[in-house]
């Protein structure tokens, strides 16, 4: 007796050999092999075309054509008039020191200088801090976002860059002051911002210079910056990632082609925005 309907049986497939079993499983392992090794051929061929261009700032010149757009894109998306959320300052918290590139030789705040190289004029300014605090003071709580993923909301102080540049208007060739809505038509069109000892070092194009949230910054949450946070003054611009936010300005140069970029040079677009 069985408890299959006569359908069912007669429905049912006879069971195959053992030896034809195996003989199928070979073939359709043999296939997948030769599938494999095709794709592996070709992915190493598209990685012998990708890289077989000279470097570019740094990158393979394909690699970075396709870093460069999603600069362009993410640029594109940057307005004077987009401005980055603020906070509570209740929630303000103390960032991560992460990355000591550039801080590592020693600091003397009393004969640190931030020198100013002008715009096309070969005119180089130097700053103390109190040059820079004595210009308006401006207050934000935004967020800190890293590119390794994490982000932290904190209070910043300092002054605009854009009325550093509007006192000491140094980045245009007729040192004509600058209106951030209305610029002159001779503004430079980028800054090239590095460390006292140049190890680290970062570019940016005028649209970030001269908006309302990039900050020279010299406070962080009610306190003056330590050093491992960028003393005397670093650099705050919520609209981008943290790695164009550099820490203890030693030079800024306004300049006619787009300057070198620490992590533009290790791979990330030199846009850095988000």
């Amino acid at each position: 007796m069985t408890d299959e309907t006569p359908d069912a049986a007669a429905n049912q497939q006879p069971l195959r050999p053992e030896a034809e079993v195996l003989a199928e499983a070979r073939r359709r392992s043999r296939r997948s092999f030769i599938g494999l090794g095709l794709a592996g051929l070709a992915g190493f061929g598209g990685l012998r075309w990708l890289f077989s261009e000279p470097n570019d700032e740094g990158m393979p010149h394909r690699v970075r054509k396709v870093l460069d757009a999603n600069g362009q894109l993410s640029h594109a998306y940057f307005k004077q008039t987009r401005l980055a959320p603020e906070f509570a300052r209740a929630r303000a918290r103390t960032p991560r020191k992460n990355g000591t590139y550039g801080l590592k030789s020693e600091l003397d705040p009393a004969t640190w200088r931030m020198r100013v190289q002008g715009y096309g004029t070969g005119q180089t300014r130097e700053f103390t801090l109190a040059d820079v605090q004595a210009l308006p003071k401006v207050e934000m709580v935004t967020e800190l976002k890293c590119i390794e993923g994490w982000s932290v909301i904190v209070h910043w102080a300092g002054t605009r860059l854009s009325d550093f540049l509007a006192r000491y208007p140094l980045a245009t060739r007729s040192g004509r002051p600058i209106d951030p809505l209305n610029p002159p038509a001779d503004l430079a069109p980028y800054a090239a911002i590095d460390t006292p000892d140049g190890k680290y070092y970062v570019g940016l194009d005028m649209d970030t210079v001269l908006h309302s949230q990039t900050l020279l910054c010299y406070e962080m949450n009610g306190q003056p910056l330590t050093p491992n946070h960028g003393a005397p003054l670093r650099l705050v611009t919520p609209l981008k990632y943290g790695i164009k936010h550099i820490k203890r300005i030693g030079t800024i140069a306004f300049v006619d082609t787009r300057p070198k970029d620490y992590w533009a040079e290790m791979g990330y677009d030199w846009d850095s925005g988000h």
